[in-house]
C-alpha cells in the first residue's frame, strides 16, 4: 500500500491527537494545547473548521482563525489535519452558519419522521435531534462553496509549506433515529428505479461485502427500485448513496481547488441497527456505497471507542482502504495501539481524542465514551503521558525506516488484545512473543519487529518476552550475534547498552525499549 500523506515527497505518518471540538475556536486556548502536543512527541494535530466561524455571513469569509493556527503549527514545528463541520457533526447540523439553520425552507431539514424536523431520539437517551438533509441540493451547494473557499484558502497560503497535510469532509455524518428520511421527497426518490450503474456495482463487487449485505445484494433483482433491489438493507444503502453522494460533491468542490489528501469518520455501527447509529454514514459495512459514489474521498476512517479495536481495524482495511483512526480512547491501551497499527496495518494515522486529557482521571463522560469495562484494567486506566511520548519519539525517529517497510512483510507486529497471534516470521528467522508469562509484570503488551538486513532486526517491545528462533530445517539452529538497547537519532542507530550474557538468555522487558538485534542461523 502506498502512502496517500507525503510531506516534501517523503511518506509521511500522523503521530497526531484531535482536540476537544471547542479548542480549535480559539488560538488562545491552543498556545498550550500545541505545547502539550510537543512534549507528547505528536508532530499533527486534527483540528476543527466550523462553517458557522468561516462563513458567518452568506458568501462572506473569514480566514483569520485557519491563518492562527496554521501560524501556530508552523511555530511548533508540527502540521494539521483540519475537519471540516459543515452539514454534519455527530450526525446533526451543530455548527451550520445562523444563515443556514434559520432558513428551514431553503435548507430543508431531515424528517427523521413524516412532517417532523426535531424529534428526541428515544434510543439515545432523549437526546434532542434535528439535521440537514442530505436530499437538499441548496445545502449542498452552500456547503460545497464554503468548503471550496477553505481549500483555495490554504492553498493560497500553505501549498509550499505543506503545514496541512489532511482535510476530513464533515464529521461522523448520517442520520439518526430512523434507516433513511422520511420526507415526501425522500419518499418519492425511495420508491424510484435504483441508478442502474450502482445496482450493477453493487452486484459486481461482493466479494469482501459484509454477508447480510451480500445475502441482499445477491438476492435481490437485478433492477428496479430500492426495496426491491436491495432488499433487507434498502433504506441504509439508499440512505448511504445520499450522504456519500452528498459529501463527494463537496469534496470534488474542494479538491478542484487544492488536492489534499481526503477522509470521512465513521460513527462505528456496533452491530445495532440503523438509526441507532448514523445511517448512512461510513460505516465498513457500507464501504462499497461509498467507494461507488464518493471516489475523491481516499480514506474511510473508523471513530473507535469500542474493546474490539483490532476487529473494527481488520474491518476499515477491505477494499485496500488505507488505514487511519481519526478518533479514539486515552485509556491504557493506547500507546500499543498506536504501535500495533503502524507495525501490523501500516496504518497512515493514529490519534486519540481529547489527548489534552491524557493521563487525568477518567470523567463520568470518558467513562460511557470509552466503554470502560472493569474485566479490563486497562480501560479504567488513563494512558501514561511519558509512555505515551515515548513511543511517538521512537516512531519518529524511525520514520523514513518504517514507511520504507510499508506494503511489505517487513514490518509486522503484535499485541497482547490478539493473544494468538503471537509469532512473526521473516524468511530465515521468527520471532515468538509471550505477554503472558509470570515474569511480565505488565498487561499492554506490544511488539513491532522492522527487518532491516536478512539478518538484523529492530524491535519495539513492551510487556513481553521474546523468543528468536530459525524458520530453515537446514540451519535450525541460532546464535544472537548481538543485541543493543539504544535510539535512532538522524536516522543513525546510537547504542545506549550493549546486551548480554542474561539480558540474551531472556529477553524481557517490562517498559518500553528499543532493541537492534543480530542473528546468526546454523546446521
Amino acid at each position: 500500500m502506498q502512502s496517500i500523506i507525503n510531506i516534501y515527497s517523503e511518506p509521511f505518518i500522523m503521530l497526531a491527537g484531535e482536540v476537544h471540538n471547542s479548542n480549535s475556536s480559539s488560538t488562545e486556548v491552543m498556545e498550550p494545547i500545541w505545547q502539550k502536543a510537543k512534549n507528547l512527541n505528536m508532530n499533527t494535530l486534527l483540528l476543527p473548521v466550523t462553517w458557522e466561524l468561516l462563513e458567518p455571513e452568506e458568501g462572506k469569509f473569514d480566514f483569520g482563525l485557519v491563518n492562527g493556527l496554521i501560524e501556530q503549527a508552523r511555530k511548533y514545528d508540527m502540521h494539521i489535519g483540519f475537519l471540516w463541520f459543515g452539514t454534519w457533526k455527530n450526525a446533526q447540523c451543530y455548527y451550520a452558519p445562523e444563515w443556514v439553520k434559520c432558513n428551514l425552507k431553503r435548507f430543508w431539514r431531515a424528517e427523521v419522521q413524516k412532517g417532523r424536523k426535531k424529534i428526541n431520539l428515544q434510543n439515545f437517551h432523549g437526546m434532542p435531534y434535528t439535521t440537514l438533509s442530505s436530499h437538499c441540493e441548496e445545502t449542498m451547494k452552500a456547503d460545497s462553496r464554503a468548503f471550496a473557499a477553505l481549500m483555495r484558502h490554504i492553498k493560497e497560503i500553505d501549498e509550499k509549506e505543506h503545514t496541512v497535510v489532511l482535510v476530513q469532509v464533515e464529521n461522523e455524518p448520517g442520520l439518526q433515529g430512523a434507516a433513511r428520511e422520511h420526507s415526501d421527497y425522500a419518499d418519492k426518490l425511495f420508491n424510484e428505479k435504483v441508478p442502474q450503474k450502482f445496482a450493477d456495482y453493487m452486484r459486481s463487487h461482493t466479494g469482501e461485502m459484509s454477508e447480510d449485505v451480500r445475502t441482499a445484494v445477491e438476492n435481490g433483482a437485478e433492477c428496479g427500485t430500492w426495496e426491491e433491489v436491495f432488499g433487507t438493507v434498502a433504506e441504509e444503502v439508499f440512505q448511504t448513496y445520499s450522504v456519500a453522494g452528498y459529501i463527494e460533491y463537496v469534496a470534488a468542490a474542494g479538491r478542484k481547488e487544492y488536492d489534499l489528501p481526503m477522509m470521512v469518520n465513521a460513527w462505528l455501527d456496533k452491530r445495532q441497527e440503523p438509526g441507532m447509529f448514523p445511517s448512512g454514514g461510513p460505516v465498513a459495512r457500507m464501504m462499497e456505497v461509498w467507494r461507488y459514489c464518493a471516489p475523491h474521498i481516499d480514506v474511510l476512517a473508523p471513530d473507535i471507542y469500542v474493546q474490539d479495536f483490532c476487529g473494527v481495524c481488520e474491518e476499515y482495511t477491505k477494499m485496500k482502504n488505507p488505514l487511519i483512526i481519526p478518533e479514539t480512547a486515552l485509556h491504557g491501551h493506547a500507546g500499543p495501539r498506536l504501535v500495533y497499527v503502524v507495525g501490523h496495518y501500516h496504518a497512515l494515522g493514529f490519534s486519540p481524542f481529547g489527548f489534552e486529557d491524557m493521563g487525568q482521571p477518567f470523567t463520568a463522560v470518558d467513562s460511557y465514551l470509552f466503554g470502560v469495562d472493569t474485566s479490563d484494567p486497562l480501560l479504567l486506566t488513563p494512558q501514561d503521558g511519558g509512555e505515551y511520548a515515548w513511543y511517538n519519539k521512537t516512531l519518529a525517529s524511525m520514520m523514513s525506516l518504517i514507511t520504507s517497510k510499508y506494503g511489505t512483510e517487513d514490518l509486522q507486529a503484535v499485541i497482547s488484545e490478539r493473544p494468538e497471534q503471537d509469532t512473526m516470521v521473516f524468511k530465515q528467522y521468527g520471532f515468538k512473543v509471550m505477554m503472558d508469562s509470570p515474569m511480565i509484570t505488565r498487561k499492554d503488551g506490544v511488539c513491532l519487529i522492522l527487518k532491516e538486513t536478512e539478518d538484523e532486526f529492530y524491535l519495539i517491545a513492551n510487556g513481553c518476552m521474546i523468543v528468536p528462533f530459525s524458520t530453515g530445517s537446514d540451519k535450525p539452529n541460532i546464535d544472537i550475534l548481538s543485541l543493543e538497547e539504544g535510539e535512532t537519532r538522524e536516522g543513525k542507530w546510537h547504542t545506549r547498552r550493549r546486551l548480554n550474557g542474561d539480558e540474551v538468555a531472556t529477553m524481557r522487558y517490562n517498559s518500553p525499549t528499543l532493541l537492534k538485534i543480530k542473528l546468526f542461523a546454523y546446521q
